[in-house]
This record gives structure tokens, C-alpha cells and sequence, in this order.
């Protein structure tokens, strides 16, 4: 995979999260409405991509971490079967929406961070991530060569969550002042099974991949 499509790839996962309502641009709606106020509905994104972020950088580690000890084939697998396993997992769970809008910005980093993890957000990007030097390739490496694999982690983070962010606001802003939210009676698309149906052919994608 070259470098310009590992960036798009993930630029595009990131357009995906931010068209999931439960990602967090629904909620932000929701908080705008209930102060009657455009600026109330943007700054909700903020703690909510920061949570998103968190999740994402929490798996980027891991699996720089993961790939100084064992074969990039085990890990290939180990994903696979990981993101089948959660889709199917998500595919057959059942969620209660919880209440409560009254909440500052530490709750909705916080709710963001939980849902994103929930979610399986970072796992989705595994199959992209495994195709890019993060890591050093061994667990003593010189510091020399940590500093690409960190600064392309922190890149890694940085174009998702900024493809995240840019998606859910231009959602947030178009219900909030011209579809309302009466469309999401009318037109509601699972995006919760599409996300789910997404992460089984990732996984299995993965899998063939790794077989190759």
C-alpha cells in the first residue's frame, strides 16, 4: 500500500466514523437544540473527536507495541479474527440509549472515548495500520529509528480524527439548521449494522490478505 493510500484509507474510515450518529454528531445535535445554539452544537465536537482520538491513538500503540515482539502474519491474523469476532459481536448486541445532557466537556471526552473503544473504531483501522512501518521492528531498536514510527502514529491519528471531525460537523450543521431532526424518523439508515457488517468483511479481508 503507497503512502497516499494509506493516508486516503484512513482519511476515509475517518468520513466513515463521522457519518455514524452514535459516533457523536447526534449528540451534539441533541446539545445544540437544547441551548438553541449553533456554537453549543460545535463545541460539543470537540471533546467528542478528542475522545475518538484517545481511542484511536490507544490502539495505534498497542500495535506499535505488538509489532516489536511478533510476526507481522500473527498479528494479521489476530486482527482478522479480532474484527470478526467484535462484528459479529456488535452485530447481535443490544444498546439502551442512556440519559442525561447534562454533561461538560470531560464527560463527553470521556463517553466519546468509551463509545468509540466500544465501537471497535481503532480495530477498523488494523487492516490499514499493518501495512505501515509502526514500530520500530524490534524491541530494541535505537531511538533514531522510534522517530518515524511515532511521527507517523501521531499522523495516523491526526488525518482520522480530523476526516472524523470535518464529516460529523457538516452532518451536525445541516440537521441542526435545514433537515431536523424529524428526518432521522423518517429516513433512519442502521449505521450500527453497517458498521458492524464493516468490521466482518475488514476482518475477513484481513484474513485473506494474511493467507496470501
Amino acid at each position: 500500500m503507497t503512502e497516499g493510500w494509506t493516508w486516503a484509507a484512513l482519511a476515509g474510515l475517518g468520513a466513515f466514523h463521522g457519518c455514524n450518529p452514535a459516533m457523536g454528531w447526534l449528540f451534539a445535535v441533541a446539545r445544540g437544540l437544547q441551548r438553541r445554539s449553533r456554537s453549543a452544537l460545535l463545541w460539543s465536537l470537540l471533546p467528542i473527536g478528542l475522545g475518538h482520538a484517545l481511542s484511536i491513538a490507544f490502539v495505534v500503540a498497542a500495535l506499535a507495541a505488538l509489532r516489536a515482539l511478533l510476526d507481522l502474519r500473527v498479528l494479521q491474523v489476530a486482527a482478522a479474527a479480532l474484527l470478526v469476532a467484535f462484528g459479529l459481536y456488535r452485530l447481535g448486541a443490544r444498546h439502551r440509549a442512556r440519559g442525561g445532557m447534562q454533561v461538560g466537556a470531560g464527560d463527553l471526552t470521556l463517553w466519546s472515548f468509551l463509545t468509540a473503544t466500544g465501537h471497535g473504531a481503532g480495530l477498523m483501522l488494523l487492516p490499514v495500520l499493518l501495512r505501515t512501518p509502526l514500530g520500530a521492528g524490534h524491541a530494541h531498536a535505537p531511538a533514531s529509528h522510534l522517530a518515524p514510527s511515532v511521527t507517523l502514529a501521531l499522523g495516523a491519528v491526526a488525518i482520522h480524527t480530523l476526516a472524523m471531525l470535518a464529516v460529523a460537523a457538516l452532518i451536525a450543521a445541516l440537521v441542526y439548521d435545514w433537515v431536523g431532526l424529524a428526518f432521522l424518523r423518517r429516513g433512519w439508515v442502521n449505521l450500527d449494522l453497517v458498521w458492524a457488517l464493516a468490521l466482518v468483511g475488514a476482518g475477513a479481508l484481513l484474513l485473506l490478505a494474511a493467507a496470501g
